[in-house]
């Protein structure tokens, strides 16, 4: 029985085995470069959000400190962005979040973060239709609402008002963009991601001209005389201003921290590109080239933007729907409110396919891997992933058409911020795993395989967990001194300290954020129990930092670690905890459903499981003699190349 247990907690953590001699591979077309990454996560990043959130976020939290709110998202975002960055140099394949999990942490995780992300890409695809169809019938006079409503309305709780059937085509048209071929679409968001990109410097350079520095500068006099003709009061009236004390920060610095909360949200989307690892040229130095400029990118632009339109219009005058058009017209530009709706639709447009260009490969990664049905996997003549977008597009459709979809979108949060905080988890594990951890895993699954000499350091991580317990004192010496290269031992210990310190970034979290009148009130039991958190947490950074790095390098390697990734994993678990507990029941239901197609399909239908089970059925010499020729191939590797470096030769690449 125990031995049942053991094997079934063995099988939830498996990991993948990425065989990084033959990363050319791919049944995908490898036509992508930099500069079409680039404008892929421009334009998923940089959606219509720019046109309504700098207004929503200055009027209501920020006022002209907005720019300093989104400087602040834009380091958190930047974080996680470079634990991205260096997952796809070190394993440039299919799958992001999803891939880099399985690799690292195991099968369950990988699915939780797969099953997560395609949550959140179809919410996302579904709301960005709506608003999209939205938009386009604002422009028109508001018919195609009338029409609908008048002829097809539903009155059912959790429905929309009336099926969006425009949104349903413009979903389905983009489908059948993205199953024709994956250049023909990196063509099209490149054209609708520059248009963009024109009418925001269009906007920005127009607030420079025509705004007023006085703006910034707004006294809390002049704030309390717009409250009192606001509310209708008299002028003798002892009232205090609603739009706060006036100046650069008008509601303090908490109020530019709240901003700047959520703010973070509009830098979701650059991991769009990490799901491209196979239709690269070169994977390991496109991917990171293209997360880390166009996050710079989109900041500067989210920037420009917020400080043009604080310049223009004083804050409190905002309007929270629409406020470029709102504010050209305070200054006397009426008519470029028709440039700006242009640039809207063209960036509802790539922020549509921004979300939905991704659903398809995650589908596809998780499909080919066995734990998802095996049909998504098929790959169109034109090696684009076709049976995976035609059933995403039809999902993102069906949402589009019936739900009411503002009260899901919160659920997008938890999936995006839940794949943040493992890609960042990863990339400490992985960082201090022994050198080529990934190779080496398609030997230590089969132990017929392995020479004696190798059989004998073969450890599970269990395994090794538990050696470490019975150890005591000697062990304690290992740890604080431990060996000059990574080993089996120095990766437990970090893979424990990681683990503790996830807890405590849980607990820290959840009393700061529910209990924040106990710390206020200095309350002698959460002080206690804050001051022994942040020792444990002191103490498992500590044991980190004191453990062996990989000497393997790659082209972009995450700086400051192990501090950049822990606080990157401590943003957003933060952000997390904020959502409501109607989001956690919602996401609760969702997970229900992952669990049981795990637990019922893919969990008996994983690759992995088959090649783990093929050793002992006679493979086991097949096996030694690949492993034997692999090792054979990566010292003449290390011969060839001392910083083991391996990039994907364009002459190998598939053509379309």
């Amino acid at each position: 029985m125990l031995g049942q247990v053991l094997s079934f907690g063995r099988s939830l953590v498996r990991r993948k085995v990425v065989d990084m001699s033959n990363l050319e591979d791919s049944k995908l077309c490898r036509c992508l470069g930099t500069v079409d990454l680039i404008a892929l996560g421009v334009g998923s990043t940089l959606g219509a959000g720019v046109y309504v959130l700098a207004g929503e976020v200055a009027k209501g939290n920020s006022g002209p400190s907005i720019v300093i709110s989104f400087l602040i998202a834009a380091l958190a975002s930047v974080m996680a962005g470079l634990c991205y960055a260096e997952f796809g140099a070190r394993v440039p394949k299919t799958g992001s979040a999803y891939l880099y999990s399985y690799v690292t942490v195991g099968e369950i995780w990988a699915f939780i973060t797969g099953w997560n992300l395609i949550l959140s890409y179809v919410i996302g695809t579904s709301s960005v239709a709506r608003a999209w169809s939205g938009t386009f019938d604002e422009l028109i006079g508001g018919h195609i609402e009338i029409f609908c409503k008048t002829y097809f309305s539903m009155n059912f709780p959790g429905l929309a008002q009336y099926p969006d059937f425009f949104a349903v085509c413009l979903i389905l048209l983009l489908s059948g963009l993205l199953s024709f071929g994956v250049k023909e679409s990196a063509w099209v968001n490149k054209v609708f991601t520059a248009v963009n990109v024109l009418v925001l410097m269009f906007v920005i350079i127009s607030g420079f001209v025509k705004g007023d520095t006085l703006n910034w500068k707004i006294s809390e006099e002049s704030l309390v005389n717009v409250t009192i003709v606001t509310r209708n009061l008299s002028a003798t009236a002892n009232v205090s201003s609603d739009y706060g004390a006036g100046g650069f920060m008008p509601y303090g610095f908490s109020g530019t921290l709240a901003g700047a909360a959520t703010c973070f949200y509009a830098f979701v989307g650059f991991d769009c590109i990490a799901t491209t690892g196979e239709e690269v040229k070169n994977p390991q130095k496109a991917i990171p080239i293209g997360i880390v400029v166009s996050l710079t990118v989109c900041f500067l632009a989210y920037f420009g933007v917020s400080a043009a339109l604080t310049l223009m219009m004083p804050y409190y005058l905002l309007d929270e729907k629409s406020p470029l058009p709102m504010a050209f017209e305070y200054v006397g530009w009426g008519p470029a409110k028709y440039v700006v709706a242009v640039g809207s639709l063209c960036a509802l447009s790539t922020s549509l396919l921004g979300s939905m260009f991704p659903l398809p490969r995650i589908l596809f990664a998780m499909a080919r891997d066995g734990i998802l049905f095996k049909f998504m996997s098929k790959v169109s003549k034109r090696q684009s992933p076709v049976a995976a977008t035609m059933a995403a597009g039809t999902t993102a459709a069906i949402m589009a058409f019936l739900f009411d979809l503002k009260a899901l979108v919160d659920m997008m949060s938890i999936g995006t911020l839940l794949a943040y905080s493992l890609v960042a988890a990863c990339v400490l594990i992985l960082r201090y795993q022994p050198d080529g951890a990934l190779e080496q895993r398609a030997c230590n699954s089969e132990r017929d395989c392995l020479s004696p000499e190798e059989g004998e350091s073969d450890l599970t991580e269990s395994e090794s967990h538990l050696n470490m317990l019975k150890g005591g004192g000697s062990t304690l010496q290992s740890i604080l001194h431990p060996p000059l290269t990574p080993s089996e031992h120095s990766s437990s210990v970090v893979n424990m300290s990681v683990s503790a310190l996830v807890l405590l970034v849980c607990t820290v979290s959840y009393l700061s954020t529910y209990h924040g009148h106990a710390i206020i009130g200095l309350e002698s039991w959460i002080l206690a129990a804050l001051s022994v958190s942040l020792l444990i947490f002191s103490g498992c950074i500590f044991m980190i930092c004191r453990q062996p790095q990989t000497s393997k390098k790659v082209s972009f390697m995450v700086p400051l670690l192990p501090y950049l990734p822990i606080l990157s994993i401590f943003v957003n678990i933060y952000l997390m905890v904020q959502l409501s507990g109607d989001t956690w029941i919602r996401f609760s239901v969702w997970m229900a459903v992952g669990f049981l197609i795990y637990f019922g399909y893919g969990m008996w239908h994983s690759v992995e499981r088959q090649r783990q089970h093929q050793g002992p059925l006679g493979t086991s010499r097949t096996t030694h003699e690949n492993s034997k020729t692999n090792r054979e191939k990566q010292g003449g590797m290390a011969a060839g190349a001392a910083d083991q470096e391996r990039f994907i030769c364009p002459e190998k690449t598939s053509h379309c």
